[in-house]
């Protein structure tokens, strides 16, 4: 099977020559990797078997496609000042944190970056035939708002200021709307990445009732935007979410990501039995204690019972919770892919490929 047939087969519940995998990693992992491995970065996907091939068009690029030196700022096209601290691009300067109300209602987003934003997919134009292609336009609602306002402005302005809060919230929807109609001519694509954290590792940050009558017809707009183009719709968010699954179902979620089981109400076995029927999962592999600190035994044998929760019958693509971080021993990346039936003889045998095709 090709990449895109093995992707889609799992989507449609239909036989499978192995699990489709969407691994991604933290620059310096990939860096750790590729010298390992004897290979250009770029070359990574090829050689640790990604079989979806995604780039962000949105604020997620702004945030992960810059890399900077430790200390160093940068400002985006949406005003906002980024900073490299350890591993990771910070927020450092939030553009409407201090803004009244006539200011924030007045903002711009960037609509003339549009093409430059969208011209990132370029990248993926020699892949499509044989990749399953993703256009990230994450994050979509109030996590862009939160970008713009900082959390703890974002949180009150739901209860002080509820209908600016709607007005900006469907400005955020209009903005990744033009993203994405401009992605579907720009390449042909296969689904459409949206998303927004809107819990914490215990719960919502809002009220399950403020997030359906605030959030959700916005985010139905992005969604039934895919749906018209014949895009499966992806959805991320981090933390415990149980609460709006069966929302996100009704307005047309194919793939939840990315499956944090360590929090409340994400049980895997649960997920799978509740809404796996409806749903594709993604995700699932604990990056914050099992990958970076877990043994080799430990790690194939967690892994090995995520997937015989949620592979069974297809609807589910091996992912981790999140992007995997430096301090990951590479024995624990090699671990984790075993368990999907993709040993460290075959990386290195792909990696020699690709040595060889370099120097021909």
């Amino acid at each position: 099977m090709t990449s895109k047939e093995r992707v889609y087969a799992a989507l449609k519940r239909e036989s499978l020559d192995r699990i489709p995998i969407f691994m991604w990693f933290h620059p310096e992992t990939a860096r750790l990797l590729s010298e390992y491995l004897d290979i250009p970065v770029g070359h990574l996907d090829d050689v640790m078997f990604n079989d979806i091939r995604q780039v962000w068009v949105g604020n997620n690029y702004a945030m992960e496609g810059f890399f900077l030196k430790e200390g160093e700022t940068y400002l985006d096209y949406w005003g906002i000042e980024w900073v490299k601290e350890g591993f990771f691009n910070q927020i450092a300067k939030y553009p409407l944190i201090d803004a009244d109300e006539d200011i924030i209602q007045d903002y711009k987003f960037p609509y003339n970056k549009i093409p430059a934003l969208v011209d990132n997919l370029s990248s993926l134009e020699c892949k499509s035939s044989d990749y399953f292609i993703g256009c990230d336009i994450s994050p979509s609602l109030f996590e862009m708002y939160n970008r713009l306002r900082g959390m703890e402005n974002s949180l009150m302005d739901i209860a002080l200021y509820p209908e600016m809060f709607a007005s900006i919230m469907e400005k955020c929807a209009d903005f990744n709307l033009a993203l994405a109609n401009k992605a579907v001519n720009r390449l042909s694509l296969d689904w459409l990445w949206t998303g927004d954290d809107v819990s914490g590792q215990n719960g919502m940050m809002m009220s399950p009732k403020s997030w359906r009558e605030r959030i959700k017809p916005q985010l139905a707009r992005l969604f039934n935007f895919g749906k018209s183009h014949d895009l499966w719709v992806a959805y991320h968010s981090c933390g415990s979410i149980p609460d709006i699954i069966p929302d996100l179902i009704e307005i047309g979620l194919d793939v939840l990501n990315p499956i944090q089981s360590n929090c409340p109400g994400m049980d895997p076995a649960r997920l799978k039995r509740d809404f796996g029927k409806d749903l594709t999962f993604m995700g699932g592999i604990d990056t914050q204690d099992l990958l970076p600190k877990a043994t080799v035994l430990e790690v194939q044998r967690e892994v090995g019972k995520l997937l015989e929760t949620l592979a069974p019958g297809g609807g589910y693509i091996l992912a981790a919770s999140h992007t995997i971080p430096p301090e990951t021993p590479l024995d624990n990346i090699f671990a984790m892919y075993s368990s999907a039936d993709v040993s460290r003889e075959m990386i290195l045998d792909k990696a020699g490929d690709v040595r060889k095709a370099l120097t021909n």
